[in-house]
């Protein structure tokens, strides 16, 4: 289970709370780690998460210099797969998705390969979903393919299936999930060739307003990341045509 987190003092316990316990309940492998990647946070947010490692034994904290969120989420399914990880999730650490929602993504595990939530009533605001829409045209525009929810901070991948698709991106891509779900559907649709078609499920999953604290990118950085973003997609997309 890989989370990011940015100064997120204020959300870090509870989640760390309501995560750990599903890792446990689902996974007896004594490997499995929930790992928090503090991506240069300044406030006490490495402090709480590390406070809790000594009666967790399977928590992991790693402390990064600030490099952004995208990045952080590249670095962490890098470091899953390094340390042998058979199946790799990933969530946020703002609180706003429900730990109680995982199982039914493991219990699908054996059937699908990458299995993406699909957030149908969602509590982060207008600006927000409309970004998500508009990148969502921009990867059926530039890659030919349809998905349901592009950037959701809850999906399940198998190891294989996020090491093939990883290939296609630049290290630490600063919109890894919006990529990898281009790279995943066009895989699903057999454009990369059938020796990297994969089994790709989307599952709805509720999606609250942020827990604590403030959204660390406002509405003017995310517009500037998405520009930048339709040049390097289709950077992206030209290297799946190689």
């Amino acid at each position: 289970m890989i989370v990011p987190a940015y100064n997120e003092a204020e959300n870090i316990g509870r989640v760390i709370e309501e995560w750990y316990p599903v890792l446990e309940r689902c996974s007896s492998d004594p490997d499995s780690r929930l790992i928090i990647i503090d991506d240069g946070s300044t406030d006490d947010t490495s402090k709480i998460a590390r406070g809790y490692i000594q009666n967790y034994d399977r928590l992991e904290v790693i402390s990064r210099k600030n490099s952004g969120h995208g990045a952080s989420i590249y670095y962490g399914y890098g470091y899953a797969i390094e340390h042998g990880a058979d199946y790799v999730f990933q969530t946020d650490s703002d609180g706003q998705t429900s730990a109680s929602e995982f199982e039914g993504f493991w219990n699908e595990r054996n059937d699908n390969d990458v299995i993406i939530g699909d957030r149908y009533n969602r509590g982060d605001g207008v600006a927000r979903r409309f970004v998500s829409r508009s990148l969502r045209l921009v990867i059926r525009v530039i890659f030919g393919v349809r998905a349901c929810d592009i950037n959701t901070p809850f999906r399940l991948m198998s190891r294989q299936a996020l090491t093939d698709a990883l290939a296609y991106l630049p290290e630490g891509y600063n919109l890894t999930n919006v990529a990898l779900t281009a790279v995943f559907a066009s895989m699903a649709e057999g454009k990369l060739g059938e020796d990297k078609r994969i089994r790709l499920k989307y599952l709805p999953i509720t999606f609250k307003p942020r827990q604590g604290g403030t959204n660390s990118i406002n509405i003017i950085k995310i517009i500037k990341l998405g520009i930048k973003a339709i040049r390097e997609l289709g950077d992206i997309r030209k290297k799946m045509s190689v």
